[in-house]
């Protein structure tokens, strides 16, 4: 693009898409991922009644979004878990988080300075999850674009989208919870993420390959960035998603036309308080006879 090459980023682009995610970028995924965990309700008791399904709910956030991609993929969903490495790594932090004297790793992660830089390296790490989930069902579906999107998707938010199945690991079973029928944050944004790589992937949207890792990036570090120091979780197309929502998805009200009869007539049933019995009430004036024809009547009685 001409703006990149005007503003100089060509290299920043080109660093930033050959950059390694192994092992800081990795390790500050684990930790946040874990953190998360522990600040659920219930997650540190469990951790003391049974460390087993603590460390399998941990790997669950870790590594949903690769388990649930190779589902999708029809691959072995423990094929995410043969990078030994990783895995130990990811114990480790597990480890540390949950089981370390004093709880001095998870004090330090959580002061404010030192979570958002850990914060931004893991929402960096989400760029290459979803990149990696696109083009590994564009090299298996030619042009299948929902598909990319669908896999891109789950592999960079997996850890939400089984979030009822990590659930049931620890005990809890809350099924209003379920990320389709209400979306988070990290939900929204990565499926931004899977249809914009997606698009660029089939040629439909002219853009190279790194200068959307660096805009895509920027947006979500700098976005996720600026929620967490303001104390805020609104989404920045929450005003476009709601209009949308509104406009495409929102039944229009229907009004039920009133009867002509039951407005025109004049008779009102109402319930004797006596026996029950129902009785007409007849406003006065309607079925009153003239005087001419009461005589009449009279005569011919």
């Amino acid at each position: 693009m001409d703006v990149f090459e005007f503003l100089n980023l060509n290299e920043l682009a080109l660093g930033l898409s050959n950059l390694s995610m192994f092992p800081y970028f990795d390790m500050a995924h684990y930790i946040i991922s874990v953190m998360s965990l522990r600040e659920q309700p219930g997650a540190l008791d469990v951790s003391q009644r049974s460390p087993f399904a603590c460390w399998f709910s941990s790997m669950l956030y870790c590594f949903g979004g690769a388990v649930l991609s190779a589902l999708m993929m029809a691959d072995a969903p423990v094929a995410p878990l043969s990078n030994t490495t990783n895995l130990l790594l990811a114990s480790l932090m597990w480890y540390l988080v949950f089981y370390c004297p004093l709880d001095a790793v998870y004090s330090l992660a959580s002061i404010l300075p030192v979570r958002l830089v850990l914060t931004g390296m893991k929402e960096v790490t989400r760029t290459w999850k979803v990149l990696g989930g696109v083009t590994q069902a564009g090299r298996k579906y030619k042009d299948g674009l929902f598909v990319m999107i669908a896999v891109g998707w789950a592999k960079g938010a997996g850890g939400g989208l089984i979030s009822n199945f990590e659930q049931l690991v620890r005990g809890v079973w809350k099924p209003e919870t379920n990320e389709l029928l209400k979306m988070s944050y990290p939900t929204k944004i990565t499926l931004l993420g899977s249809v914009l790589f997606s698009l660029q992937q089939c040629r439909f949207l002219p853009i190279q390959t790194h200068h959307l890792i660096l805009i895509y990036t920027l947006f979500i570090v700098t976005n996720k960035t600026r929620m967490m120091m303001m104390g805020s979780s609104s989404y920045p197309f929450s005003a476009l998603e709601s209009v949308l929502y509104k406009t495409l998805f929102v039944r229009p009200l229907t009004f039920s036309p009133l009867n002509d009869s039951t407005q025109g007539s004049d008779q009102t049933c109402h319930a004797s308080p006596k026996n029950g019995s129902i009785s007409a009430r007849k406003t006065p004036g309607t079925d009153q006879k003239n005087p001419e024809e009461a005589e009449n009547t009279k005569k011919k009685d």
